[in-house]
């Protein structure tokens, strides 16, 4: 299945992937200051492992930065 992360092409491993899965295969799952969002909604991080992705969904992962 075709979905696209930060305007990037992925095609994800599992038939019917969450968000969990894939923020898992892009080795994005166990980092601490991340959000994400998919089609511009906030997905808390409590709901990634039960958020259903479907094809062509877009996924936006931003990181916090320190900064002055």
């Amino acid at each position: 299945m075709l979905l696209y992360v930060n305007n990037k092409p992925h095609e994800a491993r599992l038939p019917t992937p969450t968000l969990a899965d894939t923020l898992l295969e892009l080795q994005l799952a166990e980092q601490r200051g991340i959000a994400v969002a998919v089609n511009d909604a906030v997905v808390p991080r409590t709901e990634w492992p039960s958020h259903q992705l479907h094809a062509q969904d877009r996924i936006t992962v931003i990181r916090a930065t320190q900064g002055g």
